[in-house]
């Protein structure tokens, strides 16, 4: 399918010279249960598969990707550094170097795309709730603020899929991580096996209160759910065996250009 068909719009008031890009889970080369435009070369399915799927994005974006071994951290590397070698093991990464990209891979967890004024610097972050919990998006934020020279305040995020409040039953692990709050509902006569009590957490609604409190205010929101929507995202709370959809950003190499 044509690539925009493919794909979610990042509706955010980005500068021209910044690009970017949500897949979803159609328009791919994969057999199911990795049907069909799989983008994760970790999770079983056929390497030939995953990279024709590769293929694809990349001739279709014009750019160079740079793909993360992600560890549910907070590392942040530069992407331009790693054009070439191995993928780093880290959550998110930075570039001001127009025709990288910055690519986060997710099938439940939240990605988030951060620009900075005048295109002069992007970024990328892959948060579930470790990561999130751990400060990936502070320190993604953080690195495209000292690239861009410029103030948090300064930065607009775009808060891609993810799995939804109504689907994302977390235990007490979850819930003291971030000192529980307003993006937790308990489930009255929900419990672990050991007695535990569960709750419901709103994992969008976390990571815009990460960014609000670091200094950001400018939060675009696809407010997408992962696990409800089966025929166009990939989940691995509802499918456990299942591919993963990425989100990029980058610098154009001419700010009047447009990949489609």
């Amino acid at each position: 399918c044509p690539l925009r068909a493919c794909g979610l719009p990042v509706d955010w008031p980005a500068p021209p010279a910044v690009g970017a890009f949500m897949s979803l889970r159609q328009g791919g080369f994969s057999a199911p249960p990795y049907d069909s435009w799989n983008l994760g070369d970790h999770v079983g399915d056929d390497p030939l598969a995953v990279a024709r799927n590769r293929e694809r994005l990349v001739r279709a974006l014009g750019v160079r990707p740079v793909w993360l071994n992600q560890v549910h951290g907070a590392k942040v590397v530069d992407a331009a550094a790693h054009l070439d070698g191995p993928a780093p093991s880290a959550d998110a990464s930075w570039t001001s170097q127009p025709g990288v990209a910055c690519v986060v891979g997710v099938a439940d967890c939240l990605p988030v795309l951060f620009a900075a004024p005048h295109g002069r610097a992007v970024g990328a972050a892959h948060a579930g709730w470790r990561g999130l919990a751990a400060g990936v998006l502070e320190s993604a934020l953080r690195a495209v603020c000292e690239a861009a020279a410029c103030p948090p305040s300064e930065l607009i995020a775009w808060l891609g899929p993810a799995i939804g409040p109504a689907h994302f039953e977390v235990g007490p692990d979850v819930f003291h991580a971030f000192g529980g709050g307003v993006h937790f509902q308990l489930r009255p006569h929900a419990a672990t096996p050991d007695g535990s009590p569960r709750w419901l957490a709103d994992l969008p609604g976390l990571a815009r209160d990460r960014l609000y409190s670091a200094g950001l205010r400018r939060i675009t929101q696809a407010g997408v759910c992962t696990v409800s929507q089966p025929d166009r995202c990939f989940s691995y709370r509802r499918d456990r065996v299942t591919g993963r959809m990425v989100a990029a950003v980058w610098l154009r190499v001419d700010a009047s250009g447009a990949a489609t």
